[in-house]
């Protein structure tokens, strides 16, 4: 089995100037560090700058981003792991107006 495109999306928001990218993979074997058949890469950015993201590196694993804090992200599914990615989206809009 190859590697498999399963969403490439990109979202620009009503201000012009966010916009938030999905990218997801099923991939043959788990990603070095992860334990799931998935290579994923969700971005939020805001200004040219990334606020938000969920991805996998190569033996990190399962991470998230969110703002300066980088920490483990323990990975469900990808229906799941969308839901986060909006609620953190969600979650940055409301603490700044």
């Amino acid at each position: 089995m190859k590697a498999e495109l399963l969403v490439k999306e990109r979202h620009t928001f009503p201000d012009g100037s966010s916009f938030a990218e999905i990218v997801i993979w099923k991939v043959p074997a788990p990603v070095e560090g992860s334990e799931h058949g998935y290579k994923y890469r969700l971005a939020f950015v805001v200004e040219e700058v990334c606020v938000v993201r969920y991805d996998n590196e190569r033996s990190k694993g399962d991470h998230r981003h969110y703002g300066e804090i980088e920490e483990s992200y323990r990975f469900k599914d990808i229906d799941t792991l969308l839901a986060d990615f909006r609620k953190d989206i969600a979650r940055w809009h409301n603490e700044r107006g």
